[in-house]
């Protein structure tokens, strides 16, 4: 059976910050699990979950186009029930047949086997594989009903009488299986192979994926994005921690501001910005707690742990001229 590798994605209006981890985990959990448990996922199957502020998205290796058919023995009744003392069907075995959509000619490929101290009638039943777009469909559908939505919103739709519900509103939907696009539907959007990138910095509009698998380097390199969660975090790192030792400081810890900012950029920028030194008069627990608290602000302390009037921005835009940002950010 063929196997290529999926991607699906879900874009929206920007999602609330501190659930957007956890929606993008779940969202991938259930839609590969809902897709496993109908046989559609390989062995070997690799996940790989994105989160950026504007889509959920999950991109699983090798994925049938077709479910395996699935062989069962199904329990009919007791012979003593089914079979007559001369070995023919009786009517309540008939009756059960006709029930399964079977003939009378299903009798010959019944079978017996004890089941516990009695003897029963039993037949193999093949059911036939789903194939993925139907089963893309259902985990679709339980993904986005079994997300952990802090509050759902309603919204109508472009033909302006249905609405629908969900955390934002949704505009776009892609499936793709290699290079095939999956026509499936949630939210009142079908599934294409065409996405958005960063609101203002994507050098094309829209990003149109090849592939399930140039996903992720076609949102860097053409949407100015960096979809995946743990990649940009761990890009904020990177930068806060540069800007602060070219100052020989060292910005606060604090995990959870982390995640916070990484759930607010697309593709992230780190600043340096400070404010008078007059204002250092004020505990520094007040100054540290409102900048991270209202401004989501990384403060920067000395050797000795002591607050300084500089601290770090985390922009989601990367102007040739930076002042701009930085003079905004200073007077809040």
């Amino acid at each position: 059976m063929s196997e290529k590798n999926l991607l699906v994605e879900l874009f929206v209006e920007e999602l609330p910050p501190k659930a957007l981890n956890k929606l993008g985990e779940a969202f991938s959990s259930v839609l590969f699990e809902t897709l496993k448990y109908q046989g559609l996922t390989a062995e070997n199957a690799i996940v790989t979950t994105y989160a950026s502020p504007r889509r959920l998205a999950v991109h699983a290796t090798n994925l049938l186009a077709v479910a395996p058919d699935k062989t069962s023995t199904q329990k009919l009744m007791p012979v003593s029930v089914g079979l007559d003392a001369d070995g023919n069907a009786t009517p309540a075995l008939i009756k059960r047949l006709q029930g399964m959509g079977l003939t009378d000619a299903a009798v010959a490929n019944l079978t017996k086997q004890m089941d516990g101290k009695n003897e029963a009638l039993f037949l193999a039943v093949t059911q036939k594989g789903v194939s993925l777009k139907d089963g893309l469909q259902t985990a679709l559908n339980d993904a986005i009903s079994k997300l952990p939505i802090p509050k759902v919103m309603a919204y109508q739709l472009a033909d302006g009488w249905s609405s629908v519900n969900f955390v934002r509103p949704a505009h776009g939907l892609v499936a793709m299986h290699g290079n095939q696009v999956i026509a499936v539907t949630a939210l009142g959007l079908t599934a294409g192979n065409q996405t958005q990138g960063h609101r203002f910095e994507a050098t094309m509009s829209p990003v149109v994926l090849k592939n399930a698998d140039t996903y992720a380097e076609q949102l860097k390199t053409e949407g100015a994005v960096i979809a995946s969660f743990a990649e940009r975090r761990a890009e904020i790192v990177r930068q806060l921690n540069a800007a602060a030792t070219k100052q020989n400081l060292k910005p606060i810890e604090d995990e959870a501001l982390l995640d916070e900012v990484t759930a607010l950029v697309e593709r992230p920028n780190v600043l340096l910005g400070q404010f008078e030194e007059i204002y250092l008069e004020v505990p520094q627990e007040c100054l540290i707690l409102t900048m991270k608290a209202n401004q989501k602000y990384f403060p920067l302390l000395n050797s000795d742990g002591k607050l300084t009037n500089k601290f770090l921005i985390v922009s989601n835009i990367s102007p040739d001229d930076p002042s701009a940002v930085i003079g905004g950010n200073e007077r809040v």
